[in-house]
C-alpha cells in the first residue's frame, strides 16, 4: 500500500454506514427525460440496482453485473467505496422520442466529494423514458506472466509492536524541504513546495506548517493532508500544498515548516506510466491538465491519485493540484485522468510534473 491508506481508512467506515442506511424515497416520474434521469439516480442512491437496471436500455449485451461495475466501480476503485450524494439533470434536447440530458453527480468518498458529469441519451417507450447504457469496454486480456524486478524494502525487528504502523524505535528517514513558496489566493494563504527523501531507506512523510505573526507567535497550523506523496523512496521528490482558509498573507511575518517522517516498508512497484499529458481548455473554457495512466505492472491498482506540480520560468513551484481517478487501473489498459488548473496560474506555467500515488489493498 502506498501513501493514501491512512486517509482512506479514516473515512471508509463512515461511508459504509451511510451506504447501508440510506432510506428509500418516493422517486420522480419517468414520464419526462429529466424525471426519468432523477428517478434513475435516486435508485442508484438507494442502492436499488434491480430498479436502476430496469430503467436502463442495455446496449451491446450489457449485463446487470457489468452495469453495476460501470456505475459503481470495481476492483476496489474509489467509486466502489463511495455513496451517491446528489444528482441533478438538465435537458439538452428532446425530439419526443429521444432526448439528451446532462447529469451532474456528486459522490461522497473517504477523501472528500467526487464530482462526475455524464451526458445521457434517453428513449421514450410507451410514455416511459429509459436510459441507453452502453456496455463498458472490456478491460480483460489473455493470461500472462509478468516479471516485476522492482525494489522492495521490509522492516525486520524483534518487537511485539512490529505490526503497528510507524512503531519502530529507530531514527526517522532524513527528509528535507527543497523549496517553499507562500502565496495568497481568494482570501486564503497557501504554502507550496517540494520535499525530498535524502536517506537510503523509504519513509512516510507529512509536511506541516505554522504561520507566525510579527512577534513570532503562532497564528494557525495546518498539514499537507493528501496534497503530497506520503511515501517517498530514497532520493524521491514530492510536491506539497498546505491551505490556510480565511488567512491573509499581510498578517503573516514568517512560516515555520516541518516534515514529519516515519520509517516504513515500501515497494518500487507497481509502476504507473503517465501518457499524453497536456494542458488545454475544457468545455467551459477553464484550464485543465489531461492525460492517461497506464499500469505497467502485473497487479491492479485500485485507487490512483494524480498530483501535478507546476513551475514558472525560474523553476519555482507556483501551484500544486490533484485529483482521484474513479476507475481502477488494470495492467495494460490506459485510463484517462484530468486535473484542474487555476486559470490565473495557467499563463505562468513554464513546465509541470505529474506523479501518481496509489492504493492497492491486495499487495503483500
Amino acid at each position: 500500500m502506498k501513501n493514501i491508506v491512512p486517509i482512506l481508512l479514516a473515512g471508509v467506515l463512515f461511508l459504509l454506514i451511510a451506504m447501508g442506511t440510506v432510506s428509500a424515497h418516493s422517486r420522480p416520474s419517468d414520464s419526462s427525460p429529466e424525471g426519468a434521469t432523477k428517478a434513475f439516480f435516486q435508485a442508484i442512491h438507494d442502492q436499488d440496482w434491480d430498479q436502476a437496471y430496469a430503467m436502463a436500455l442495455p446496449q451491446n449485451g450489457l449485463t446487470k453485473e457489468q452495469f453495476i461495475h460501470d456505475v459503481h466501480g470495481s476492483h476496489g476503485s474509489l467509486k466502489s467505496i463511495s455513496a451517491l450524494e446528489t444528482a441533478d439533470a438538465k435537458l439538452l434536447s428532446d425530439s419526443g422520442s429521444e432526448a439528451s440530458v446532462r447529469a451532474n453527480l456528486q459522490w461522497s468518498t473517504a477523501v472528500g466529494a467526487l464530482r462526475e458529469q455524464r451526458v445521457l441519451t434517453l428513449r421514450n417507450e410507451d410514455s416511459h423514458w429509459r436510459i441507453l447504457w452502453q456496455a463498458p469496454k472490456e478491460e480483460t486480456e489473455a493470461v500472462r506472466t509478468v516479471e516485476t524486478p522492482y525494489l522492495r524494502w521490509d522492516i525486520v525487528q524483534r518487537s511485539e509492536q512490529r505490526d503497528e504502523f510507524g512503531s519502530q524505535n529507530v531514527e526517522a528517514p532524513r527528509m528535507r524541504i527543497i523549496s517553499m513558496n507562500a502565496i495568497e489566493k481568494e482570501g486564503n494563504v497557501i504554502i507550496l513546495g517540494e520535499v525530498v527523501n535524502e536517506d537510503t531507506v523509504p519513509g512516510f512523510v507529512t509536511v506541516s506548517a505554522t504561520l507566525l505573526d510579527k512577534d513570532k507567535n503562532p497564528i494557525v497550523e495546518e498539514s499537507s493532508f493528501d496534497k503530497i506523496s506520503h511515501t517517498l523512496l530514497p532520493r524521491e521528490v514530492s510536491p506539497f500544498r498546505i491551505d490556510f482558509p480565511g488567512r491573509k498573507l499581510a498578517d503573516v511575518k514568517s512560516v515555520r515548516i516541518n516534515p514529519n517522517t516515519l520509517l516504513i516498508p515500501a515497494y518500487a512497484d507497481p509502476v504507473v506510466g503517465v501518457l499524453d499529458q497536456r494542458i488545454e481548455k475544457d468545455a467551459n473554457g477553464h484550464s485543465i491538465l489531461r492525460g492517461s495512466l497506464m499500469d505497467e505492472s502485473g497487479k491492479p491498482i485500485s485507487i490512483p491519485h494524480v498530483l501535478a506540480t507546476y513551475y514558472d520560468n525560474a523553476g519555482r513551484v507556483i501551484w500544486v493540484s490533484d485529483g482521484y481517478v474513479t476507475r481502477a487501473l488494470l495492467p495494460g489498459s490506459p485510463v484517462p485522468f484530468s486535473v484542474d488548473l487555476r486559470d490565473d496560474v495557467a499563463p505562468n506555467v513554464k513546465s509541470y510534473r505529474v506523479t501518481v500515488n496509489y492504493y492497492s489493498p491486495d499487495r503483500t
